[in-house]
């Protein structure tokens, strides 16, 4: 198995993981029939921002950005955003070794949050696996549906 490493990600990488985002979320665009969902339409200059204000983590292969998935934390929530993992590379635990990373990132949080698409069943499947909970629907003023789900930190379970 090649050399994998999950590092910080850096303004540098912003192009690279830019186009990998927009890659990784082509198929749950076309899912959801709305190929103008926020990752999709993201500007360099945002995905700067992203990597200036959030903690931004990559996964390297071989030289290459393979996945990546960013957080921070508002109230003792860490809101989770744009799990993304190569499509050539799915279904390897790439996404589950980058929300380890992120939950062990911020683990002195109350609970981490994200959310995705209803359709996108896979993610929605990886999520539950990791011990995540559906806790709310929301539908934004596209009529798209947002499936938003929650887990409780060792933390605050006491361990």
């Amino acid at each position: 198995m090649p050399d994998r490493e999950i590092l910080a990600a850096q303004i540098e990488d912003a192009a690279e993981i830019l186009a990998l985002q927009k890659l990784a979320y082509r198929r749950p665009a076309e899912l959801h029939n709305d190929l103008t969902i926020v990752p999709m339409v993201q500007s360099l200059d945002e995905m700067e921002d992203d990597l200036r204000s959030q903690a931004v983590f990559k996964v390297v292969e071989e030289g290459a950005i393979i996945g990546s998935v960013r957080a921070y934390v508002v109230n003792g929530v860490c809101c989770i955003g744009r799990l993304i993992v190569h499509p050539d590379f799915q279904r390897r635990g790439i996404g589950t070794d980058l929300m380890r990373a992120i939950e062990a990132r911020f683990r002195s949080a109350d609970c981490f949050e994200l959310f995705t698409g209803p359709k996108s069943i896979d993610a929605v499947r990886l999520y539950e696996k990791l011990g995540y909970q559906r806790c709310d629907r929301h539908l934004t003023e596209g009529d798209v549906e947002l499936v938003f789900l929650r887990k409780f930190s060792a933390k605050r379970d006491g361990r």
